[in-house]
């Protein structure tokens, strides 16, 4: 059984090549994994923000909901 030195070396390029693809996808994989734990944590502060909106209109809403109220009845 002999080995075609040719074919050896294209299947060792195509070796190669998928090594440093891999290498670039991992690279690529763990700066997207960062970015995901950013947004994450920008969401969870963001909830406090949300809440505080909703506290927020719910009062100036019943405020304006009695000024209007009032100002009908009178």
């Amino acid at each position: 059984m002999d080995i075609d030195p040719v074919k050896y070396g294209v299947m060792w390029e195509r070796v190669q090549n998928n090594d440093r693809r891999f290498d670039d996808i991992s690279k690529k994989i763990d700066k997207m994994e960062g970015d995901i734990e950013q947004l994450l944590a920008l969401a969870n502060q963001a909830k406090g923000g949300v809440q505080v909106g909703k506290i927020i209109s719910g009062i100036v809403g019943g405020a304006i909901a009695f000024v209007a109220d009032w100002l009908v009845r009178k």
